[in-house]
């Protein structure tokens, strides 16, 4: 897989821990994406982002420290895990820019780095940040012991310096590839398309943005590892490992070509009284942010743990921000032998009425005790998942395609008021206050998720057990598995005055 795709060239930010690499990041692509902080070691994953300058396009990769930051040990396999994709960052980049901290001068870990990357043989340009004052300018030419060349004063909270890094580091991208002059055929017509003549190119669709979400230590990262076949993210049985929301460009081939998606990492959502510091704070912060801007959710939970109460709050969340979602329910190779038990026990455990994971005996029968305990969320599929073994991965991309293309379709105008029609024959609407809802017409106005105007006599009469109704037939007649169908009522404005009304001014005029 290529993070890369689309861009003419690939920069990594590198650099020993809390010299400001994250903030450099943010800076550069102009958002907020990593998480910025004082405390060393907080990136552990590589994040990488698409950014601009003057018109060149490429793909800006952020990192974790290399070396080791304070009290941490070289065998934790977290440590372990992040200097990896540090590595992977370094071996994948064109152009490498080396942070270091002017206020603290060089340090052994930034002869470290120096050293790390003269041996990759790739053009590096050293970022010495943090030089907000005039004084802290001078003191950047003392880094030129580190044996690069190129040095920039830079200032990556206040914005100072970063033209030149940039100027520089994109005329150092490999050269573009020539274009072809041999003509083409064109498939569908058999005609030769000239380079001087081309066809105007379909516009290529947005990928779709996938969430990864759940509580803390469910299988998300392990999820994203496996579907990727990469160690993209670090993964870990120590819960907290992820902190960023990871944006991981993916793409499936199908029978007529490609699917592209981009697989968002995130952090465990956890309750609030339970976030220990402003680290956690932030990271929980992203994931929200993540289901927010995701165009599918792909919410974990944990065979063997069943839903938790914070399950049922990540699936609020879900179902407040109207996303589509699958439910994924990982770990499943290690509720095998609590089914073997369970069979065993079966007659057992029906006598005292158990309703609990542990009563469930088979896929059909526990995909229905959660789609039971997650009602609000029943339009969701459910899939058994496992990332370490690989099982139901292939089913899980299918579904993935599937709710993609539920979430495109476009029900005709006259087809859309002809079924809600007949659901309202068939269930006519409860009068209030002696007022009958009347419906007139309706049509969609949006995909994703699928949005539907209703025009009205009044709003108030459309009430909650009759909205819902309407949607689950709609989601019999058009399918919609995965997506919440949303119902905007709207009051049709009177443009005719009643006879009766305009009688009665008539006889005050006189």
């Amino acid at each position: 897989m290529n993070d890369a795709r689309g861009a003419r060239g690939i920069v990594a930010i590198v650099g020993r821990p809390n010299v400001g690499k994250s903030a450099l990041f943010n800076r550069i692509v102009g958002r907020r994406i990593a998480i910025v902080h004082d405390q060393p070691g907080v990136t552990r994953d590589r994040i990488t982002a698409q950014a601009q300058w003057r018109g060149e396009s490429f793909t800006l990769i952020d990192t974790g420290g290399i070396g080791l930051a304070p009290r941490e040990k070289s065998q934790d396999a977290i440590v372990k895990a992040a200097l990896e994709q540090v590595e992977l960052a370094i071996e994948a980049a064109d152009v490498i820019i080396l942070v270091v901290n002017v206020r603290e001068g060089i340090v052994p870990l930034d002869r470290d780095a120096a050293e790390r990357l003269r041996r990759s043989g790739k053009p590096v340009l050293v970022a010495v940040n943090k030089v907000d004052t005039a004084g802290a300018e001078t003191g950047a030419v003392e880094f030129s012991a580190l044996g690069f060349e190129r040095l920039f004063p830079v200032s990556a909270i206040h914005g100072e310096g970063i033209h030149p890094l940039l100027e520089a580091a994109t005329t150092l991208f490999p050269a573009p590839a020539p274009l072809s002059a041999t003509p083409r055929q064109d498939q569908s017509s058999g005609a030769e398309l000239k380079t001087g003549g081309r066809a105007p190119a379909e516009p290529t669709p947005s990928p779709l943005k996938l969430a990864i979400v759940g509580r803390p230590n469910v299988g998300k990262s392990s999820i994203l590892n496996a579907l990727t076949q990469s160690e993209r993210v670090v993964v870990s049985d120590v819960p907290g490992t992820t902190r960023d929301a990871v944006d991981v460009p993916f793409e499936v081939k199908t029978q007529t070509g490609s699917e592209s998606y981009i697989l968002i990492d995130t952090a465990g959502m956890r309750k609030s009284r339970r976030i220990g510091d402003s680290i956690e704070f932030f990271s929980v912060k992203r994931a929200e942010e993540a289901v927010a801007r995701c165009d599918l959710a792909l919410f974990v939970l944990d065979a063997r743990d069943g839903i938790t109460e914070q399950d049922k709050k990540v699936a609020d969340k879900i179902v407040e921000e109207r996303k589509p979602c699958i439910v994924l329910v990982n770990k499943w190779d290690l509720m095998k032998e609590a089914v073997r038990k369970a069979r065993e026990e079966e007659i057992e455990r029906r006598k005292r009425k158990e309703t609990g994971p542990q009563a469930m005996t088979t896929l059909a029968e526990f995909g229905g005790w959660v789609q039971e305990r997650l009602f609000f969320l029943d339009y969701a599929p459910v899939i058994f998942t496992s990332a370490k073994s690989g099982f139901n991965l292939g089913r899980l991309l299918e579904a993935i395609s599937y709710v993609a293309a539920q979430l495109r379709q476009k029900i005709p105008t006259a087809i859309l008021n002809r079924t809600l029609q007949e659901a309202i024959e068939r269930r006519q609407p409860v009068s209030a206050r002696g007022h009958r809802l009347k419906f007139f017409y309706a049509t969609q106005v949006r995909h994703a998720p699928p949005t539907f105007l209703l025009f009205l006599n009044r709003e108030d009469l459309l009430i909650a057990q009759y909205r819902k109704y309407l949607a689950d037939q709609l989601r019999r007649a058009f399918g919609y598995e995965g997506c919440p169908i949303v119902l905007v009522p709207k009051a049709r404005p009177k443009t005719i005055e009643p006879v009766r009304k305009h009688k009665n001014k008539s006889r005050r005029g006189q």
